[in-house]
């Protein structure tokens, strides 16, 4: 596949993800916990980019592996390990996260000190296996929908998505930037 393809479909699906978690955040918000709706992301747009991000490196790491057989008896446990792997990443993901967060604006979004099992509020092992779920669902399922309604386009349509998103979000990035340092 041509380089320039590769890289259209890669931002497609970072921001595609990015979306996606910015709505499971907005509905753990409001449905679960019962709290009145919030932008839950960095920038003012309905995406959070660390759910991109993870996303890309679930997919890049995790990809191929999902598609080997470890077997206990006539049981399939890949994708318990998938499962278990992808958590891990997110966990990192979300610890780096946070660090940069606060070093480049005082403070990170979410606390998880009311959770059993968290380190400094940052990472916690709830959402941990909330992560690991999600990831065994991205990788078994949603990726391969964004893929069946992605792959038949054209290198043009892709490239016209794609400076729709890009524009949007880095629009979006600048003026956020541009907020922090006034």
């Amino acid at each position: 596949m041509e380089k320039r393809r590769i890289f259209y479909l890669s931002f497609l699906y970072f921001f595609a993800y990015s979306v996606l978690g910015w709505c499971y955040e907005v509905f753990l918000e409001t449905v679960i916990y019962g709290w009145p709706f919030s932008n839950r992301g960095f920038l003012w747009g309905p995406y959070c980019p660390v759910y991109g991000f993870g996303a890309l490196l679930l997919l890049a790491t995790l990809g191929r592996l999902k598609e080997k057989k470890i077997s206990c008896g006539k049981i399939n446990v890949m994708p318990v390990l998938v499962a278990v792997l992808a958590g891990l990443i997110a966990t990192v993901v979300e610890l780096i996260t946070s660090y940069l967060m606060e070093y480049t604006t005082g403070g990170w979004l979410w606390d998880y000190t009311p959770y059993a099992l968290h380190f400094e509020g940052r990472i916690a092992l709830h959402p941990s296996v909330r992560f690991a779920i999600g990831g065994a669902i991205l990788l078994y399922g949603v990726q391969k929908l964004w893929e069946k309604l992605l792959l038949p386009l054209s290198q043009k349509q892709l490239a016209g998505l794609f400076l729709l998103f890009a524009s949007c979000m880095g629009i979006d990035f600048c003026i956020k930037v541009i907020s922090l340092l006034a």
